[in-house]
């Protein structure tokens, strides 16, 4: 299904940006799932086939099938080989239909035609062919080259698959920029920093709720969002007849809804819970001693308010457990955390005391919520901590890391090859996102400036520092609407002088491009492989075209990077393709590739070659070569051992599970001495109070607040809807019709959620129109009187209020009007500093309320 330029031109005779970028025929047949087909009957009375692919509309991953019948994807179900999902799937992948096939997706390459950027200004995109789009894009990079400036060229990446390398790696690295900016840090860096500075695990974890006796979920709801999702959907009603479950967020998920427990905190206090939490379970002697030991006669001396003395205490698999209670526990007693996080001290006593009776089955399910904070990343730890306390750390019924999945990895010593001397020496400057700072150690395992501070990016390219970028490539991403501050974001792209965005609809990012090139929808029309884990098991799952590409469209990470290396080859700079034809070769015959359909394959068959081709112990499914791979579409690992890091295997510096962290303490130290002044100086930079050893264990930290309370006395809850495929679902009115899924919620409208106690006041009603303000921005919405949020907070889905996307996402796209208000305009500009996250969560967003 291709469409003519000349055709197009037919199509886009109305004026402005929504036309440009549409050109859509209602009477198509191949856009309409239930018209006649070119072999009699509707597609749903022919015979189809299910072909695997995957779902990514959230990091879950799940490996799919979909069912296709006369070329056209009909219908989704989960992969019948998976043991991630077991051949479920979520509402997320029956919306990707609407994706598929949204009439409002670009179809042919494009440029800008108004040099004026900025919000509300047409684009006047025009189409052109792929040549002349590529060969724009190749002349401005050269331009660079020239000028010895390479550094000056920025790789943006959004949601991705692990054929990221390509675009994410080889392409910026042998160029030579340092500037390949990934989105992770807008989802849950500062959740990882929680697991990994005590456990020594920077990733998501994996939860064995088959054998949970109590499972604690905290500030994420795991049955709609959080990495095992059909999963979760299929075991909390058994979990609930055989475990308690107890949920810790301010508004009514749909787990806290099931849960025997809902802990309605007040946002930013979860240091102060967990720490209450942790106090009970020590001053009662309750912890579990097989993990954490116990004191050398026996006798419990965790008296509140009293030090203990670290010799009488003989630990096991933990390290600092009295450390922890000297300095950040011994005063958190139950109704200090009750008066600090508005949890009932009741509440807190038998939350306590369950999980302990549970030890050592206990999964303490730490998400976003908890961490994504202005000072969130203690209060990571303190939750994770629990889990410790209990033994549910790397245990049955607990926590758990991930099988391997022996994958094979980018060849560092090819690419290292080709990059020249200009190369070599520029990709070591400094990044965009200033990540390394005295002010943003962004502490990824351990190293300063390991991590990444997407949202800084846009500071860096307002200023100019630490240089100016004057070529800028996105793909899969929409940051001026997935980051909050996103007026930071819209200032920051109209500076940049030329903007490529890769992507399928023409979302807000889009709107600052020079030039839009059509990209494939991920779960349809592409190849590529994720990996991924749930139940204990890991999982590698293929992504495979199941459908022609409905449009003239490429795919992102793999077909760009080869169709650019050539046109940078044609102007006398041949390293990029040269390094790609070396390292990209077939696994199966040795063939170069000479295209970018055959390189894209060649490339997923290297990476997943140990899978398939037999040749050595891969602990997982036994598949006989890559036709079978791509026939099952996927791989499962061995179940994941327990205790697999017990006996001093955990990746610490301790070797053990640190209360006290040595690793955190070994990383400030490193922050600090590389920019000469000590570790109070970097705790006062990072925006935290603590001071002296409490830096190093999990403590509470006062909630940050934008606003005074007076003038903004509601904190802002944001939370992501199980209708959000990566917030890129909002242009299929499927989203919309099925919105009331989400407890509290409406379908078809922007619903603010406000506790009837604050709605009272206000004299604000249920349907009543309202206006949002916080100390960044003001948007109008409709409020949801519901006593599924506690009062002084109101929660909103993220999503809507898009300005660009298509029509359906926006009440007006030529007018940039929206629909609703996004999350992320209300939410001031803010960081977590010592992961580099985004802080989207913990109260920071103060609001007032009025009704319109």
């Amino acid at each position: 299904m291709k469409i003519k330029r000349r055709d197009f031109l037919k199509l886009t005779a109305v004026a402005g940006a929504t036309a440009a970028l549409t050109g859509y025929n209602s009477k198509h047949s191949g856009m309409n799932a239930l018209a006649a087909t070119k072999n009699g009957g509707k597609t749903g009375e022919l015979p189809g086939e299910w072909i695997p692919t995957s779902c990514q509309g959230c990091t879950t991953w799940c490996p799919v099938e979909v069912f296709v019948q006369d070329g056209r994807a009909v219908k989704v179900r989960g992969n019948r080989y998976s043991k991630q999902n077991e051949g479920k799937v979520c509402p997320r992948g029956h919306l990707s239909l609407q994706q598929v096939y949204d009439p409002d997706r670009i179809k042919v390459p494009m440029k800008r035609t108004n040099p004026k950027k900025g919000r509300g200004e047409d684009p006047k995109f025009v189409p052109i062919s792929w040549d002349e789009a590529l060969d724009t894009i190749a002349d401005k990079m050269m331009e660079l080259r020239k000028a010895e400036e390479p550094e000056k060229f920025c790789l943006m990446r959004g949601r991705y698959t692990y054929l990221r390398d390509v675009i994410y790696d080889v392409l910026p690295k042998v160029f030579g920029s340092p500037n390949n900016i990934s989105h992770s840090a807008t989802c849950a860096e500062a959740e990882k920093f929680g697991a990994f500075y005590t456990e020594g695990y920077w990733d998501y974890r994996d939860y064995d709720i088959d054998n949970s006796k109590y499972i604690l979920i905290w500030g994420c709801d795991p049955v709609a969002s959080n990495r095992m999702v059909p999963a979760m959907i299929k075991r909390l009603g058994n979990a609930l007849d055989r475990a308690t479950v107890a949920a810790v967020d301010p508004r009514l998920t749909t787990s806290a809804a099931k849960a025997q427990e809902w802990l309605p905190l007040i946002p930013g206090t979860d240091g102060a819970l967990a720490l209450g939490i942790a106090h009970i379970i020590l001053t009662e002697g309750l912890w579990h001693k097989d993990f954490v030991g116990d004191f050398t006669d026996g006798t419990n001396r965790f008296t509140a308010g009293a030090d203990v003395a670290e010799a009488d205490f003989a630990e096991k698999e933990s390290h600092g457990v009295v450390k922890w209670w000297n300095l950040a526990v011994k005063d958190m007693t139950p109704a200090r955390a009750a008066e600090l996080s508005g949890v009932d001290e009741q509440q807190i006593f038998r939350v306590a005391r369950g999980m302990a009776a549970a030890a050592p089955n206990v999964a303490v399910w730490m998400g976003p919520g908890a961490a994504m904070q202005a000072r969130g990343g203690y209060s990571g730890m303190a939750v994770h901590a629990l889990g410790g306390l209990v033994g549910g750390i790397d245990n049955v019924g607990g926590s758990l890391q991930t099988a391997s999945i022996p994958v094979n990895k980018l060849n560092k010593d090819i690419l290292k090859k080709h990059q020249d001397e200009l190369a070599q020496k520029h990709t070591k400057k400094e990044k965009i996102d200033q990540r390394g700072r005295l002010e943003l150690p962004a502490l990824s395992k351990g190293k300063s400036g390991g991590g990444v501070a997407t949202n800084n990016a846009a500071n860096g390219i307002l200023n100019k520092d630490p240089n100016e970028i004057k070529v800028l490539v996105g793909y899969m991403n929409n940051f001026v609407f997935s980051c909050n501050g996103t007026d930071r974001w819209e200032d920051a792209l109209s500076s940049v002088p030329f903007t490529v965005h890769l992507t399928t609809n023409a979302s807000e990012f889009s709107m600052f491009a020079d030039i839009l090139l059509p990209c494939t929808v991920n779960m349809y029309e592409r190849y590529g492989f994720l990996k991924t884990k749930a139940n204990r098991y890991a999982t590698c799952t293929l992504l495979r075209p199941v459908i022609n590409p409905v449009w003239d469209v490429i795919q992102d990470e793999t077909e760009f990077p080869f169709l650019l290396a050539e046109k940078l080859k044609d102007r006398g700079f041949a390293n990029l393709y040269d390094c790609l034809v070396e390292m990209y070769s077939d696994p199966e015959t040795g063939a170069k590739p000479t295209n970018s359909k055959d390189f894209t394959i060649y490339a997923m068959k290297y990476y997943t070659q140990p899978l398939w081709d037999g040749k050595k112990e891969n602990k997982g499914d036994k598949i006989n070569g890559w036709n079978e791979m791509l026939e099952r579409g996927m791989w499962n690992s061995e179940p994941y051992e327990y205790k697999k890091h017990w006996g001093g295997n955990f990746k610490t510096a301790s070797k053990k599970f640190e209360f006290y962290s040595e690793t955190l303490k070994e990383a400030l130290t490193g922050h600090a001495e590389k920019h000469g002044v000590d570790i109070d100086t970097v705790m006062e930079k990072v925006n935290y109070t603590a001071r002296g050893e409490l830096a190093f264990v999990p403590h509470y930290e006062a909630p940050f607040r934008h606003g005074s309370k007076k003038d903004y006395p509601f904190e802002f809850v944001d939370y992501k809807s199980r209708l959000n495929r990566e917030g890129r679902s909002q242009n299929s009115p499927w989203y919309y019709e099925f919105k009331h899924v989400d407890p509290g919620d409406v379908s078809n409208q922007d619903s603010l959620r406000i506790n009837p106690i604050d709605a009272d006041k206000l004299g604000i009603k249920d349907g009543d129109k309202v206006r949002i303000t916080s100390v960044a921005a003001s948007g109008e919405c409709v409020a949801r009187v519901w006593e599924g949020v506690r009062p002084g907070t109101v929660s909103k889905s993220f999503g809507q209020g898009h300005w660009a996307y298509g029509r359906t996402a926006t009440d007006d796209f030529a007018k940039s009007a929206t629909r609703g208000v996004n999350n992320n305009t209300i939410i001031p500009w803010e960081l977590e500093r010592l992961s580099g996250s985004n802080a989207r969560n913990g109260g920071h967003a103060a609001v007032r309320i009025e009704k319109i």
